[in-house]
């Protein structure tokens, strides 16, 4: 018998009436019976249904290895969450993984072998998967005689009209609708528990929360209503780059529906307000967060213990890594409660938010981590109190969520010391990207900042300061900064080169008040001086989050932080903390590395394994406001009986300092001040207990020529070194990873996760992976340069992989210093080819030789030569009388290249806009002969005019000219196009070379002219067009992978392991299975295409560039002509006399923001030409006269150092001379005279008496 009967008997399989319909390979996907069955049989795979049960079927056996085909009647696929171009784009992406898609499929039968369409076709298939719906399972309720429609009847309290008879989850229908989903139904469980209970609550109502497709590297999501009616309006937008495609639907302004394709990064907060039924915000629309709120994927197994994570910084993050690796997402469902808007990301290089990088980049959470293993990340959403008792944690809106286990990772937050005024406005923090957006936007109006605090966050916040381009002050209440990690020497040295780099640094300062009046901000000292500001940035230290533990009762320190024992148990067994909240041994650690230690060991504690925290190394290397700082051990002195060792080298600011033991035979710590390359042999002594050498002060001291080297580096560390603290890397893991085929930092990266945390430990890294390398006897890959210990080849993945967007935040993790001519160039061809941006970016121009800042070649005597592209040499007569008019007007000489195109020389600098203006109106655009890109393809007339010409040549070569121009590589790509074997584009000389044939097009590769030819291999023989170009596609993409820097593609493939034939492989047979790839980075620079010419004329910016002196409008008097066969040609100059001066001692000159940052520009001097440099903060002035050359372009050479002496390198001969007083970099002859420079109130003066050579330092 029974007192209260509930039917919750779910739903089953809709089967259509179809011929073959019961056959033994033919399932249902419903039960786990039916994946078993489907699983059992090996062969293609035919799906039946394209709504998202259907999808979700096909997505999974492909996955499985299998072949499959989707059978769908609609027009298109998830008619019920999609619209016709969601549904066709989500065919193209499930075609790309393998899955074929058949739309307005009418089924006839199906049999032992095949599924037959009523149109004739068949599908080979050896089991059948019917994903054609579901209904209610009402079967039993209708034989007892319940009402029952689609479904069983029942109210919103889930009562059926028979008295003590209820009905819940898919089988029940309430006012006419059923329930698929899983989170509705359990909704109706807990209305229905309440009414048997007795306990008063609501009826049951259910807001739509959206659809999300489950399909790895899909994201599709839809909520709302999709069908609009005559009076909604719909907005749609999309991306064909990315393939992001967004359409809301409002009505009556209001947003009622909701679809995602791509990016749906926004669903949560676009579905909040979809649900909140209230007028929606254009920011909303049109601009939605980037953020993502996913929930738990799958169903909810209610049976599982919860596991509550409060806090999604680096260490939560980290710590839910090591849950997924430990598979402790199985055991438990896990939610994550993150104060922020954003989730985890990386904190330690935050001040590169400002140099360009995105949030986004930023980012470490990678996928779809969150709804692939089903974890709830609960995005701005703060827990306020802990109830040990009840087991809960209370929201901010007095929420409740159950925890059995929960682990505490709540950081820090930021010590504002409580000064009167500290609140104020135009008073910031320093911590996380929403601090950051606030102070940009202040910045944006301020000229002076200040930040309060000169430790490791101090100097990091003026970094920020600086980048944006104000005027930056520290104030340090200690007598030194960086008080805990340098002694006094080499704190003195850090303030000396930050105060050369402009900042002002105020130490021994207790600030009593901060006041504002009516220029801003002024903090008072109590020492009776004063400091005004416009802004002020606190980042004084931080203390540990504790406030949530304190309010649970659990044990906190004295002076904050949880304590915790070795398992990161709190005072409460069954809760856990980690991180900077985390109080172990009396300790607070604030830095990444110890914070990760905890996060294993805390998830070895929840999985039953053994693991502990017993304390860390806080030793740190970090480059602040470009110095390279380093502090490890006991860098102090404090060790009773220890004995110290200092370096210093004043001329080049460098301070070493090492201590050892009493008995000198072990090394205890150690300060770095301007050069940290030994940190890491420094470091790996102290850690393993290395013996020290006889004379420990050799360690520190410079390496004689022709001496030993100064430790036995790498190969003396044992097997068990730690060589990444962040992550728990030892020498033995990268070891073997490297004989496991890791040959490179991506690879060694990738498999052990070394070098990916704070960075610090890459250079070690790089070392131990070239060690075993070696041992292999496999050869070690050169730097590029003294800035960036990589190749090429590493600093393509580097600038990929990280989504690296500037040279500066390169640099700033993998570099040193502030580069030269080889690694500039190099760096910017990476990023163009990577990333296709324009050039004159002020984060780019920098980066660009002299032909690439101004989009012309420079000639012997500084002007340029201009070459309109003719794709194919094809021009019309009005085009060549266009380029005749503007060659008369110009005074230009004309000659027609080897490339089939017209050369212009002798344009003045700042004339090119004026022509080029003209040039695009007559509907020329750049022919890139200035840059490493494509520069021609080359073609005869073919069959369209030529009697032996069996293909149309200048189509095709008109075809990838326009598809691969502007593609930025390591060195010029040529290529032509013949139209029969008589060959007269030279197709065989060039990189890309395509023959005509009878049948299509053969492929010849990696040819060469010039000094060194070299004939093209054949590649691939009667190719079709579209099977051409996805080969060169390939083949381009992978030689700008994979080349040397200026390597041209034969010389690349005469040094490639196994020639012709192993790139045959890689291109023709994707044996490395990248060809998708390789395509798909191909097509994301065609289509992020720009005529660099023509930005420029539509940006009056970077127009003021293409000037010859940025305070004169005279013509460059050196530049003469003569005429020769009725042409103008160049003219020997024959200087009057020395240039005057002017008569005052010092001439304003210009605004200093009219001198590009890290570069240069003309001037005049009275009637002398001068070249001034912006360097960092600092302003040159030399001779504007390349040496050598008779031409005035010194001002157009790339900044750099050499060994950290500023340089500008020429642009014509590549010299290299030394800014602050015009030698030769090596420190020989002087190469042109240097000017004094000051800047007062934003303004450039230079002196009228020439600076005097200093004697070198000894």
């Amino acid at each position: 018998g029974w007192d209260e009967l509930v039917f919750a008997t779910g739903s089953l399989p809709f089967l259509p009436l179809l011929p073959g319909i019961t056959l033994p390979h033919v399932f249902a996907f419903r039960t786990l019976a039916d994946v078993e069955g489907i699983l059992a049989i090996d062969g293609p795979a035919v799906v039946i249904g394209g709504g998202i049960l259907g999808v979700e079927a096909a997505a999974a056996l492909r996955r499985h290895g299998d072949s499959v085909t989707l059978l769908h009647r609609g027009n298109w696929l998830m008619e019920q969450q999609t619209d016709a171009f969601a549904g066709e784009q989500l065919q193209i992406l499930l075609a790309e993984r393998g899955i074929g898609c058949v739309m307005e499929s009418r089924i006839a039968a199906i049999d032992e072998r095949q599924v037959l369409l009523e149109d004739g076709r068949a599908f080979a298939a050896s089991r059948v998967v019917l994903a054609t719906g579901v209904q209610p399972n009402k079967g039993l309720a209708e034989r007892s005689g319940l009402a029952c429609g689609r479904g069983i009847l029942v109210d919103r309290r889930l009562a059926t009209a028979q008295p003590g008879v209820s009905a819940l989850g898919e089988c029940c229908e309430i006012d006419g609708q059923t329930w698929g989903l899983v989170a509705p139904c359990l909704r109706q469980a807990e209305v229905l528990a309440d009414r048997l209970c007795a306990i008063p609550g609501e009826d049951f109502s259910w807001q739509d929360s959206g659809t999300r497709l489950k399909v790895t590297g899909i994201e599709l999501f839809s909520a709302g209503a999709l069908r609009a009616d005559e009076q909604d309006d719909v907005y749609t937008s999309w991306d064909p780059l990315d393939r992001h495609y967004r359409r809301l639907l409002l009505r009556d302004g209001k947003l009622r529906g909701v679809l995602l394709l791509g990016d749906c990064s926004s669903a949560a907060p676009l579905t909040a307000l979809l649900g909140a039924h209230a007028p929606a915000p254009a920011e909303w629309l049109f601009n939605p967060s980037s953020t993502m709120q996913p929930r738990a994927a799958g169903q909810t197994t209610m049976t599982k213990p919860v596991l509550v994570l409060v806090g999604h910084g680096m260490v939560g993050h980290h710590f839910l890594e090591q849950c997924v690796s430990r598979d402790l997402h199985q055991q438990y469902r896990i939610v994550v409660f993150c104060e922020e808007r954003y989730a985890a990301y990386d904190r330690v290089h935050l001040t590169e938010y400002f140099a360009g990088r995105s949030a986004e980049s930023l980012s470490l959470v990678e996928g779809d981590f969150f709804a692939q293993h089903g974890i709830e990340l609960r995005l701005s959403e703060s827990v306020a109190s802990i109830d040990r008792e009840a087991r809960v944690v209370r929201d901010a809106f007095g929420h409740e969520t159950h925890w059995d286990k929960l682990v505490l990772a709540m950081g820090s937050y930021p010590f504002v010391p409580p000064v009167p005024g500290h609140n104020l406005e135009g008073c910031f923090v320093y911590r996380t990207l929403d601090d950051l957006d606030q102070i940009a936007a202040r910045a944006a109006t301020a000229r002076r900042g200040v930040v309060i605090g000169g430790g490791l966050l101090g100097l990091e916040a003026a970094n920020a300061l600086k980048q944006l381009g104000l005027e930056t002050h520290v104030v340090e209440f200690a007598p030194n900064l960086m008080a805990v990690q340098l002694d006094n020497g080499g704190a003195a040295m850090l303030r000396e080169k930050i105060s050369q780099l402009g900042v002002g640094v105020h130490t021994s300062k207790a600030t009593t008040e901060i006041v504002r009046n009516e220029q801003g901000l002024q903090l008072n000292f109590a020492d009776g001086s004063s400091l005004a500001t416009d802004m002020l940035v606190f980042s004084a230290g931080i203390r540990p989050q504790d406030a949530l533990a304190r309010s649970g009762g659990l044990s906190v320190g004295e002076r904050g932080g949880i304590c915790i024992d070795n398992q990161c148990r709190t005072s409460d067994p069954d809760v856990l903390a980690i991180g900077e909240c985390a109080l172990w041994d009396n300790k607070i650690y604030g830095l990444v590395a110890p914070g990760y230690q905890m996060a294993r060991a805390a998830a070895a504690t929840l999985a039953g394994e053994a693991g502990s925290f017993s304390g860390a190394d806080m030793s740190t290397k970090l480059k602040l406001l470009g110095v390279d700082v380093a502090s490890f051990g006991d860098a102090q002195g404090r060790t009773p009986g220890c004995q110290s060792y200092q370096w210093t080298h004043g001329p080049q600011q460098i301070y070493k300092k090492i201590v050892v033991s009493a008995d000198g035979k072990n090394l205890l710590g150690g300060v770095l001040v301007g050069d940290a390359s030994d940190y890491a042999t420094l470091l790996q002594m102290m850690l393993n207990g290395m013996a020290l050498p006889k004379h420990p002060e050799s360690l520190i001291l410079p390496a004689l020529e022709g001496s030993a080297p100064k430790a036995l580096g790498v190969a003396a560390l044992p097997d068990g070194a730690q060589i990444c603290s962040c992550h728990n890397v030892s020498k033995g893991d990268i070891c073997q990873a490297v004989s496991g085929g890791a040959g490179d930092m991506a690879a060694i990266k990738s498999c052990t996760k070394a070098a990916t945390g704070c960075g610090g430990c890459s250079a070690l890294v790089k070392q131990v992976m070239e060690y075993q390398l070696a041992g292999q006897g496999v050869e070690v890959k050169k730097d590029i340069c003294e800035h960036f210990p990589w190749s090429r080849q590493e600093i393509y993945h580097l600038v990929r992989v990280n989504h690296i967007r500037t040279f500066e935040q390169l640099i700033a993790r993998y570099g040193h210093g502030h580069g030269c001519e080889v690694c500039k160039p190099l760096v910017a061809s990476v990023l163009a080819s990577c990333w296709n941006e324009y050039l004159l970016k002020p984060a780019h121009l920098p980066l660009q030789d002299t032909n690439d800042r101004y989009f012309a070649n420079i000639q012997k005597d500084g002007t340029y030569s201009v070459v309109p592209r003719m794709a194919a040499g094809e021009v019309t007569p009005d085009g060549l009388i266009a380029i005749g008019q503007i060659a008369k007007r110009y005074q230009l000489y004309s000659k027609v290249t080897g490339g089939q195109r017209i050369d212009l020389f002798g344009a003045r600098l700042e004339q090119l806009p004026a022509i080029w203006r003209e040039l695009a109106e007559a509907g020329f655009e750049t022919g890139h002969a200035y840059g490493k890109s494509l520069r021609t393809v080359k073609s005869c007339v073919g069959s369209t005019w030529c009697r032996y010409g069996v293909q149309d040549s200048t189509g095709l070569a008109v075809t990838l000219e326009h598809r691969y121009k502007g593609l930025r590589a390591p060195h010029k790509i040529k290529m032509a196009v013949s139209g029969c074997t008589r060959e007269c584009a030279e197709a065989q000389g060039k990189d890309i070379g395509v023959i005509a044939t009878e049948k299509g097009w053969n492929l010849y590769v990696c040819g060469n002219g010039g000094m060194k030819p070299r004939h093209a291999d054949l590649f691939a023989s009667d190719l079709d067009e579209a099977t051409l170009i996805r080969s060169i596609d390939r083949l381009l993409m992978f030689y700008i992978r994979t080349a040397d820097r200026l390597q041209r593609t034969s010389t690349w493939m005469d040094n490639l392991e196994g020639g012709v034939d192993y790139l045959r492989e890689v291109i023709l047979e994707d044996s490395l299975g990248i060809g998708e790839e390789l395509e798909q980075e191909m097509v994301r620079v065609v289509e992020s295409y720009q005529c660099e010419w023509q930005t420029t004329l539509n940006d009056p910016q970077r127009l003021a560039l293409f000037r010859s002196y940025v305070n004169s409008d005279e013509p460059d008097e050196s530049v003469q002509r003569q005429t020769l066969r009725g042409q103008p040609q160049l003219a020997a100059f024959a200087a009057q006399g020395e240039p005057a001066l002017p008569s005052r001692p010092w001439q304003a000159i210009c605004d200093l923001d009219a001198i590009p940052q890290q570069a240069g520009i003309g001037a005049r001097l009275g009637e002398r030409q001068i070249a001034l440099f912006r360097f960092g903060d600092q302003v040159y002035a030399l001779d504007n006269l390349e040496p050598g050359s008779e031409a005035n372009v010194l001002s157009r050479g790339l900044l750099g150092d050499a060994g950290g002496e500023p340089i500008v390198i020429s642009p014509l001969y590549k010299q290299r001379i030394r800014l602050r007083d015009g030698r030769q970099c090596d420190g020989g002859e002087q190469a042109v005279r240097a000017w004094p420079v000051k800047v007062e109130n934003g303004k450039v003066w230079v002196g009228n008496q020439q600076l005097l050579a200093r004697a070198e330092a000894s």
